[in-house]
């Protein structure tokens, strides 16, 4: 197989703008990919984290800085404030070098977030973005 550089989603909600809240949060959704996906660092080029205009306690990420993530590139967002959007939701954009193909990736869609993607049946965490 082909090695190429693949993402994957995921999102989650979190309870409160926190900065315990906004981290845990964002610590169950990197385990989940990473436990989903067998995502290893070294294999990790760089992750995009957004969050929405509601959520300014923490940078999502610190979580995966303190999963051990030291050499990846990692970037913090504002998600465009558009009307009717989700509240207080964390998303992640993990770019990853892997010989999977992209049927076989799991994105993770977490909590309040499972409504962003109906498709996966309100599983949460199977299907594919």
């Amino acid at each position: 197989m082909t090695l190429c550089c693949r993402g994957i989603r995921g999102a989650t909600t979190v309870e409160e703008d926190s900065a315990a809240a906004i981290l845990a949060a964002t610590r169950e959704l990197l385990e989940r990919i990473i436990a989903l996906n067998d995502v290893h660092e070294k294999d990790v080029a760089s992750v995009l984290f957004t969050v929405t205009s509601d959520l300014a306690a923490a940078f999502p990420a610190q979580a995966a800085r303190e999963l051990g993530w030291r050499h990846v590139a990692l970037l913090d967002a504002q998600e465009v404030p558009v009307a009717g959007s989700l509240p207080k939701c964390v998303r992640v954009l993990i770019h990853w070098n892997t010989t999977k193909l992209q049927a076989e990736i799991r994105h993770v869609y977490l909590r309040g977030a499972a409504s962003l993607r109906p498709d996966l049946g309100g599983k949460g965490e199977q299907g594919h973005d």
